[in-house]
């Protein structure tokens, strides 16, 4: 088996493709070393074409290919797509419409985040060869073995899309995918931004000072590891962002006091720029700490109470439905609706309301009970009795 290595190779494998409803994707790819992934090897399905694409090859053009994805007549079929999604979003070409299989299976009843190789056995009988999956995809040459491994990701992939999607369609749960895929696609999502980089983050405090230092060293760390393409917990960790900003170090003896940065650290070429990072924010907090909408306070104290009873709901809600929980509601939204009936929530909003969101508002309200019945759990209405008349 050959990859395409040649530009013309590549425009003749995207003019077949050019006018076909779907093609199937995937990547492999490095980043255990680097802040930005290396694009080793791209595999490609459509119903009448495929081919392994290797975007290392010298001269090769991946444009032809990169409008394929932009094509929005061209549906673009992915299993677990987010970090696929970042690499070709880096490219300047966003992959839309996108369809992920690993959601679709979701929605389809298969469990949360099922791996590819499970749903490929389940919906197809088929038990894929893994002796090549920990292969060093950046090698050359690639064996015949290594690419006929890629290239079964998506020829499968192909055929598991109509497959799923049909299902879908058949259980009225097709919008609940297309759904989730307007989030995958979101730039927003794939932002490298350094002045950015703090929304990643969960920072502790709300008072000017420490978001304005907090937010200054995550867009030094950054802009630092996309300079030196390295990972950011390589340049310092996620705790020691939390621990400068509460310390607010400005000279290096108090940045080598902290017990979460490496010792030395501020004698090392990274030191001097750090501490004119946080010198920099305290000059004026107010102005450079981002605005963060506390979390509203919790109407009732039995708040908790009433999460544990909705997570009883939801997994109730979900089993019956044959769809995976995550997909419906997380902890997080509990936490809102246990809360205020009018949070600003996705499980409160379009299908998720239907399937659990109104229900969740019932149950609040004593409206609907959890009943166990063995070693089922049972959600029943309540009947209120009606009030005597006045005499």
């Amino acid at each position: 088996m050959t990859p395409i290595t040649t530009t013309a190779e590549l425009e003749a494998f995207c003019a077949k493709i050019k006018g076909q409803p779907f093609v199937a994707v995937d990547t492999e790819f490095m980043r255990e070393t680097t802040y930005w992934p290396k694009l080793c090897l791209i595999q490609a399905a459509s119903p009448n074409a495929e081919a392994t694409i290797d975007p290392l090859a010298d001269g090769l053009d991946l444009g032809c290919f990169l409008e394929i994805l932009k094509d929005s007549s061209i549906l673009k079929v992915f299993h677990a797509a987010r970090q696929d999604v970042e690499i070709f979003n880096n490219l300047g070409a966003m992959p839309r419409p996108l369809f992920d299989t690993q959601v679709a299976g979701m929605a389809a009843g298969f469990g949360e985040q099922i791996a590819y190789d499970a749903l490929v056995r389940q919906m197809l009988k088929i038990e894929l060869d893994k002796s090549s999956r920990f292969t060093d995809w950046a090698r050359r040459p690639l064996s015949d073995n290594q690419l006929t491994y890629a290239l079964a990701d998506v020829t499968h992939l192909a055929r598991l899309y109509p497959m799923l999607r049909e299902r879908l369609e058949r259980e009225g749960r097709l919008a609940w995918v297309t759904d989730e895929m307007e989030d995958l696609t979101d730039p927003a999502n794939y932002d490298v931004e350094p002045d950015n980089a703090w929304k990643r983050l969960r920072p502790r405090r709300h008072t000017a000072k420490y978001l304005a230092v907090y937010r200054a060293v995550a867009a030094w760390r950054e802009r630092t590891a996309q300079l030196r393409d390295q990972p950011r917990g390589r340049i310092l960790k996620d705790e020691a962002i939390d621990e400068i900003a509460t310390q607010a170090p400005t000279d290096a003896d108090a940045l080598d006091r902290l017990r979460s940065v490496p010792k030395g650290f501020s004698g090392s070429r990274f030191g001097p720029d750090l501490i004119a990072a946080v010198r920099e924010a305290l000059k004026d907090p107010e102005a450079y700490a981002p605005v963060i909408e506390k979390a509203r306070q919790p109407t009732s104290p039995a708040a908790g109470a009433v999460v544990e009873l909705l997570k009883v709901l939801l997994k109730a809600r979900a089993e019956e439905a044959g769809v995976a929980s995550k997909l419906i509601a997380t902890v997080a939204d509990l936490e809102q609706i246990a809360n205020h009936d009018n949070a600003e929530t996705a499980a409160l909003k379009g299908w998720r309301r239907e399937a659990f969101g109104e229900d969740a508002l019932k149950l609040k309200r004593g409206e609907l009970a959890l009943v166990l019945d063995g070693t089922r759990v049972r959600v029943v209405e309540v009947r209120r009795a009606p009030k005597a008349a006045s005499a």
